[in-house]
């Protein structure tokens, strides 16, 4: 079985059972993680034990890297990153905004994944080489070539200082825009901009598996990608993303500098 093929279907499963298991996950149990904020629900874990549980059947001796249950920090070979829950938030809030994210990974890059909707069905795909699709529909990123003219989606840490920073940030931007949106999904963002629903999305702070599969289903729609990476040197700090249409990555990439957007 193909790689996109295994990450629709483990993806579409996990997604049912997050959205079947949402109201018995939440009275049974919320946590918190890094902060009071950052929470962590029964639906999280169970997820994540059902993706793990398929891949050791489809895929079996195939690491696996996720957020509640961690996994080998090498990138070497192939390996598995899923969030089980993309936007906890939304899910504890019953707010319908939120995924399940699953990609394999060569070496560190994403070459297949899918990201799947709950509560709408929306089944976002792509493989490298191959083309990002959404319910079978080949993906497009947008056609803007003006920054001032475009939308932009953002994210925020949790740790009360750094939001505030980030917000300080977005202010800053604003005047040179058409405006910012902010979901609290890292994963749908990527997929919005594949799509063409967003000009450009920068994040910093996402782990592996906030882009894992977003990114790439935006990278096969046509957008220019700037990965969170160590070592950086280009003035935007080791955890900035940036993902764009190819009109407006250069102006969106030197607007981040100038207000010190990879700072914070």
């Amino acid at each position: 079985m193909a790689l996109r093929e295994v990450a629709v279907r483990i993806a579409r499963e996990a997604a049912d059972l997050a959205r079947t298991v949402r109201d018995e996950a939440i009275t049974g149990g919320v946590d918190t993680k890094s902060t009071e904020t950052d929470v962590v629900t029964a639906g999280d874990r169970a997820v994540e034990r059902l993706v793990r549980e398929r891949l050791a059947e489809l895929r079996p001796g195939e690491s696996v890297l996720g957020e509640e249950e961690g996994g080998e920090d090498a990138l070497e070979g192939l390996r598995w990153v899923v969030d089980p829950i993309d936007g906890t938030v939304n899910y504890l809030y019953g707010f319908p905004w939120y995924s399940v994210s699953l990609a394999a990974q060569l070496d560190g890059r994403s070459v297949a994944g899918a990201v799947v909707e709950p509560v709408s069905g929306r089944v976002w795909s792509a493989a490298s080489g191959h083309g990002a699709f959404l319910d079978g529909q080949r993906l497009r990123v947008s056609a803007a070539d003006r920054l001032d003219l475009s939308l932009i989606g953002t994210g925020f840490a949790y740790d009360v200082d750094r939001r505030k920073a980030q917000a300080a940030v977005v202010s800053r931007l604003l005047g040179q825009v058409r405006d910012i949106r902010r979901a609290g999904v890292a994963s749908l963002d990527l997929c919005a901009v594949g799509a063409g629903w967003l000009d450009g999305m920068y994040e910093v702070g996402l782990n592996r598996w906030d882009w894992a599969a977003g990114a790439l289903v935006a990278e096969e729609a046509g957008a220019q990608l700037r990965l969170p990476e160590r070592g950086s040197t280009d003035g935007l700090g080791d955890g900035m993303l940036i993902c764009a249409a190819p009109g407006i990555a250069e102006e969106l990439t030197g607007a981040l500098k100038e207000v010190d957007a990879g700072r914070v």
